[in-house]
């Protein structure tokens, strides 16, 4: 087949060097020149995908994926066109900025052409592929949907890091249109992607048919606001536990011993592109949906609690020397997309502290770009706060953040006998110290 991948992020590229490696011939798409030219010498753009950067230097040599800011270049005659392109979200009101994805679906659409199936993997409100995406296809193209080509859904479910690992072990969600539509995007996965045995799921791993595009927006909607409303429900808890004299993560491990409660960690923020983005897609159709809208608030509110709790430990913190650890939104990943290093930041300097951010994967000079001051583990501190678990901070001591005198773990992730003497807070915990 001759597949188009429109968008080569952290997930369209590995997808498209997916596709290419089961032998098909892929071109992908970006507005992103720098980043077409990279992927073009055969070389990853972005640290820290597994795999990304032997296969591609191998696919690229071979002919089997092209990269283009050209659209008129990958999508005519394309078997199929898979969309990967970012839904933003607006951070104070909480509604979809389709901007970016139109104005690909414009492009795809002028030069869409008969036979091919189209698949947005993009995580979207209920409804749009339908309401938006087919309207859209078919006035810019000249073609009708389940005659002339087909529209599908079909949400990624992957975690950048292990994106080819993710394919193999999760089931591939299509909803079509009509049934047509369904059947061809089931081959067509079927062609592109392995499955790993998974005896443990009734139906079996593989690509499911969820009956309509709506349904599977849906389900990746679900499945993550599941994820945002549990981590939420753990950080009542946690909050509870800390004025009682509770220890949360024994208390978490207790309940989850009864093979009916699946309790997630509290923590200090919920970060990433997806878990603190897809509530508000969701809430954008059912704005009633409390539980969810209360979860998403409580989440939002953990760096303010955890510079309380360092408030609580160090006194006032005015003019103290505060190092925030971790900018990533979670350890040994390299992105800070809606990271709780943000509002940490905020929340300290609100309270009057001197902060300063460290982290192992970023460079001085990267976090000087986002108007930190950077810290280097050693250098003399009045206080810190854990923000992100990369595996660096477990064997922290007091030693390693001299004149240190209070630590407050967002993550759970130090030792409290190695800050003997020094108030040690972590998120959940009953105060120690």
């Amino acid at each position: 087949m001759k597949i188009a991948v429109v968008a080569l992020g952290k997930i369209g590229l590995p997808l498209a060097v997916q596709f290419a490696s089961k032998g098909h011939d892929v071109v992908g798409v970006d507005v992103n020149e720098a980043l077409v030219n990279v992927v073009n010498e055969g070389r990853e753009p972005f640290p820290g995908e597994a795999e990304l950067d032997e296969r591609l230097s191998k696919l690229v040599p071979e002919g089997k994926l092209t990269a283009t800011t050209d659209y008129s270049q990958a999508i005519p005659g394309a078997d199929a066109v898979v969309v990967v392109v970012p839904l933003f979200v607006n951070d104070e009101t909480w509604q979809p900025d389709f901007g970016w994805m139109d104005s690909a679906t414009k492009s795809i659409a002028e030069h869409l052409t008969p036979g091919t199936l189209v698949s947005y993997e993009t995580t979207l409100p209920v409804g749009t592929t339908r309401t938006r995406w087919k309207p859209m296809l078919e006035e810019g193209s000249g073609l009708t949907e389940g005659k002339d080509f087909h529209l599908v859904f079909s949400p990624e479910r992957v975690l950048t890091g292990r994106v080819f690992a993710d394919l193999r072990k999760y089931p591939k969600l299509v909803g079509g249109l009509s049934p047509e539509g369904a059947a061809k995007a089931t081959e067509f996965y079927e062609a592109v992607l392995d499955f790993d045995d998974r005896p443990d799921l009734e139906r079996g791993n593989g690509v499911w048919d969820l009956g309509s595009a709506e349904a599977s927006e849906l389900a990746k909607l679900a499945e993550t606001t599941y994820r945002d409303v549990n981590i939420g429900l753990a950080n009542q808890f946690a909050k509870f536990a800390e004025g009682n004299g509770i220890d949360i993560h024994q208390v978490i491990d207790a309940s989850n011993s009864q093979p009916y409660s699946h309790i997630h960690r509290p923590g200090i923020a919920v970060g990433g592109h997806c878990i603190p983005v897809y509530p508000r897609l969701y809430l954008f159709n059912d704005p009633e949906a409390t539980v969810v809208r209360a979860a998403r608030e409580a989440n939002m509110g953990m760096p303010d609690h955890a510079t309380l709790l360092l408030e609580g430990a160090y006194g006032d913190l005015t003019g103290a020397r505060v190092a925030v650890l971790g900018a990533s939104y979670r350890g040994g990943v390299k992105e800070t997309a809606f990271s709780g290093v943000f509002p940490l930041v905020e929340a300290l300097r609100a309270k009057g502290a001197e902060v300063f951010v460290h982290d192992p994967m970023y460079t001085d000079e990267e976090i000087q770009g986002f108007g930190w001051t950077p810290f280097h583990i050693g250098e003399e501190v009045d206080a810190a706060v854990i923000q992100a678990d990369h595996a660096e901070y477990r064997e922290l001591s007091s030693a390693d953040l001299p004149g240190i005198k209070a630590l407050v773990d967002g993550r759970k992730v130090t030792d409290p006998a190695r800050f003997d003497g020094i108030p040690h807070r972590v998120i959940g915990l009953a105060t120690a110290g």
